[in-house]
């Protein structure tokens, strides 16, 4: 059984496309679910204000008109527009459509999507970060942080503040960092938060992966997906979530303009072969880290 709390599109549909249509949210939506997928969360990244209203009501159309992918969709993940603007930290996602942690722009998103956001992505090191994760908090939705440059202090209070998660760790940073003052290590010692990771073989090293296992116990670790709108088609170019991108024959998808990755070529089913392949899990912890854990994080 697998849940994946974060999947951006699939076989050329982009949730956070301006043309979206509800027949291409369902085809994907359903095409993921033939792949294997249980359970997934449409993740909606940063994107203007006009783009949120216009495809959390497409995507809740599609889910009123077709009963069973909704039995599968047990909500939505904003992922921004919340996050920080700078270089490296921002991404793949529109440094222009990202705006300061805001609790009033936060329940206007709420409503646009009915009240089924149930994981929002915000950068720690923001203001008033702190404030919107006890708001989002309060109306059931699990906290994450991600997309940022926080600080131990950062996420210390974000932890205080109920977030629970940190999203894509390792990922959604600059290329290059202080050796001893970053995200990633503050992450792995802020021991209160879950911690999400891609195991697609492209977004983390081996490396990465082996050190996962060896120092963070299972009860912490999710593993996501990130699937972009390109996973599911052959290699070639394609412009996905706002980016020029190519994908590789090896499965590799970036812009090599920023030099990041755009989401990933992969889904979660291909994600818990790369887990198997290290020989560092066992069947039991994949299954915890794919199927228990993501859905204890949201409530399911």
């Amino acid at each position: 059984m697998l849940c994946d709390l974060q999947v951006n599109g699939f076989i050329g549909v982009d949730f956070s496309a301006p043309d979206l249509t509800p027949d291409g949210f369902r085809e994907a939506g359903h095409a993921l679910i033939q792949r294997g997928v249980d359970l997934f969360l449409p993740t909606f990244i940063t994107s203007a204000m006009a783009t949120y209203e216009r495809n959390f009501s497409i995507a809740c159309q599609a889910l009123e008109a077709d009963t069973t992918l909704a039995s599968h969709i047990p909500g939505f993940h904003l992922e921004g527009p919340f996050i920080s603007p700078e270089p490296g930290a921002v991404g793949a996602h529109d440094p222009h459509c990202v705006r300061l942690p805001d609790c009033a722009a936060f329940d206007q998103i709420m409503a646009y999507a009915k009240g089924r956001i149930r994981l929002l992505t915000l950068a720690a090191e923001q203001p008033g970060a702190d404030a919107l994760a006890r708001h989002a908090v309060a109306q059931g939705v699990a906290v994450s942080c991600g997309h940022q440059l926080a600080s131990a202090a950062d996420l210390a209070r974000l932890a205080d503040a109920g977030a629970t998660a940190l999203t894509h760790l390792g990922n959604g940073m600059p290329n290059s960092v202080n050796r001893h003052r970053n995200a990633v290590l503050a992450g792995l010692g802020e021991t209160r938060l879950n911690i999400m990771f891609i195991p697609d073989g492209h977004h983390l090293p081996l490396e990465f992966l082996q050190m996962l296992a060896r120092l963070v116990p299972v009860s912490r670790l999710i593993a996501t997906s990130d699937a972009s709108p390109a996973a599911g088609l052959p290699p070639g170019r394609y412009h996905v979530l706002g980016n020029d991108a190519v994908l590789e024959p090896n499965g590799l998808l970036h812009n090599p303009e920023k030099q990041c990755l755009v989401g990933s070529s992969a889904t979660l089913v291909e994600c818990a072969e790369v887990l198997r392949s290290i020989r560092h899990f066992t069947e039991n912890e994949i299954q915890q880290m794919v199927w228990d854990n993501p859905r204890k994080l949201i409530g399911v």
